[in-house]
């Protein structure tokens, strides 16, 4: 059973999100081996100069390492990265199922999202859509995927 880790800056804190999250894991408990982790979300001023949303990013980034399994394959998601479609990503879910690397692990930053380097270190970057849209709702979302993805690769049904 594939191990999938998403690390994602910034807590949970609305109940709905919270609510959905927790479905995607039940359904995805059949698939995977699935662990999200929270990490803190810098704290900037009202209205912050880059250099202190670099600063910001780059002490994310250390989190985000530092929490990184041995043996990944890392997807960032991130506003430049390549859309993909559902089709698309359940290919790439068959291909890390094979891949040697022991975890897939998927980056969700915060509101300033994930700092360049750690998108460069990136195996694959996605993008959800050239839309933008909350982080907490891009958890939700990137977790239908997944789940889209194994039915997908199952046949099943629920990809119509």
């Amino acid at each position: 059973m594939m191990n999938i880790h998403i690390l994602c800056v910034g807590r949970l804190k609305e109940k709905f999100y919270a609510d959905a999250v927790a479905e995607y894991q039940k359904r995805l408990s059949g698939y995977c081996r699935l662990q999200i982790t929270e990490l803190p979300e810098e704290k900037l001023p009202q209205e912050p100069s880059q250099a202190q949303i670099d600063a910001a990013l780059r002490k994310e980034a250390g989190a985000i390492r530092a929490k990184l399994p041995p043996n990944s394959s890392v997807a960032a998601l991130c506003v430049e990265g390549r859309t993909r479609s559902s089709e698309e990503l359940a290919g790439l879910l068959r291909t890390w199922e094979i891949d040697p690397a022991k975890h897939l692990v998927f980056l969700i930053g915060g509101s300033y999202g994930l700092d360049e380097a750690l998108k460069r270190e990136a195996w694959v970057r996605l993008s959800m859509s050239p839309m933008t849209f909350p982080h907490h709702l891009a958890r939700v979302m990137l977790l239908e995927q997944i789940y889209r993805g194994f039915k997908i690769n199952e046949g099943s049904r629920y990809h119509k």
